[in-house]
């Protein structure tokens, strides 16, 4: 048994991708406390920021995702992957991992792909209902698949998929806070339905312009809201709710297993970590999944939940109409928001880093 185990974890590009790479790393650290870990991200992306922030080394490749769009652009990505291909290769080189880990997004292609050539055990993490194209090409010669969806053999060899679910941040699992002490340290009445809106670190145009042409009609049906905004549209926001009570207007929530305590019912986008939260902690949810990410993936997470009963899905062009009062009806109707409640505990699967290390671990006689 080796007594240093070294890992690459790669992928990032959102946090979505970036907090199960952590938790992953986190638990590797807790079962073998001198194991080295190098992380290998996308330069200038969110995960250069957190990664050392959590405490950890990383590495950065000039990837760059395809423009679906404008093809002719895509010249200089395809230049930008041979050079990711070529540093990921002496990253491994130079590193000599024992495995190495794929958590998704931008980096994951070329640091696996090089990985793979060299032989060293990898693993994928699929956070998605709908495989992505990175991951569908490198699923051949992947040790292991973990995945957060049941049916996935549409996209992977079956005999190397593994049902583990989306790690999420350890602290969501850990408030003891019941619902009213948890609006208390918002500012709110501790009785009030609480509505809160997240639309992700960079905010949701669709989702913020739908919160903020309901603030009066909220206001008169005693809903209260936690509305993080994301950066770029705080200040438009405080000005539109200026002079409401019970409302809280936020770039980024700090405490967001306070903020989920807190809530009655939950807007958000589908990312795929997101709605692992939301199933672990048992939230009643309406899900808009973005029109802006690759293959339309959010719509497929969502219709996971909505075809089951666990989520309410509306498309992000249908938002501005309907948001408000599907809010409204379902904050004010006890039973689906206990029927939603249950349905999507359902499909939460606890304790997904460990059993994601557990197959690290055995992949390479751990």
């Amino acid at each position: 048994m080796m007594n240093n185990p070294r890992f690459i974890i790669s992928g990032g590009g959102t946090g979505g991708h970036i907090f199960p790479a952590l938790s992953i790393a986190t638990e590797l650290k807790r079962r073998h406390p001198a194991c080295e870990i190098l992380f290998v991200g996308a330069a200038g992306r969110m995960e250069m920021e957190k990664v050392p922030a959590a405490g950890f080394r990383i590495e950065g490749l000039p990837v760059a995702g395809f423009d679906r769009r404008h093809l002719l652009r895509n010249f200089s990505v395809l230049l930008k992957l041979r050079r990711s291909l070529v540093k990921a290769r002496r990253i491994i080189r130079d590193f000599k991992p024992d495995a190495v880990i794929g958590v998704g997004g931008y980096a994951s292609g070329p640091t696996l792909k090089a990985a793979q050539r060299m032989r060293i055990p990898t693993l994928l993490q699929e956070q998605n209902s709908y495989a992505g194209v990175t991951n569908k090409l490198l699923a051949k010669r992947a040790g292991a698949i973990c995945v957060a969806y049941e049916n996935m053999e549409r996209y992977f060899p079956a005999d190397k998929i593994i049902l583990t679910g989306n790690p999420v941040r350890p602290t969501l699992l850990e408030c003891r806070l019941s619902p009213g002490e948890a609006r208390r340290t918002f500012g709110l009445d501790p009785e009030r339905p609480t509505l809160l809106v997240v639309g992700g670190s960079l905010g949701a145009r669709t989702i913020n312009e739908s919160i903020e042409g309901a603030l009066q009609r909220f206001a008169e049906a005693g809903i209260q809201l936690i509305w993080q905004t994301g950066k770029t549209g705080a200040d438009h926001a405080r000005a539109a709710a200026k002079g409401l009570k019970g409302v809280v207007v936020t770039p980024f929530i700090a405490d967001m297993a306070a903020a989920y305590t807190a809530a009655s019912l939950v807007v958000s986008r589908a990312g795929a970590g997101s709605i692992s939260e939301l199933e672990l902690l048992g939230k009643p949810s309406i899900l808009i999944p973005s029109p802006n990410v690759a293959e339309d993936h959010q719509t497929h997470n969502a219709r996971a939940l909505s075809t089951r009963g666990a989520a309410i899905l509306i498309p992000d062009a249908n938002a501005r109409l309907t948001l408000p009062s599907t809010c409204i009806d379902t904050l004010n109707n006890p039973e689906v928001l206990r029927r939603m409640s249950a349905e999507i505990k359902k499909m939460a699967l606890p304790g997904s880093a460990s059993a994601i290390c557990d197959r690290i671990d055995a992949m390479i006689k751990l």
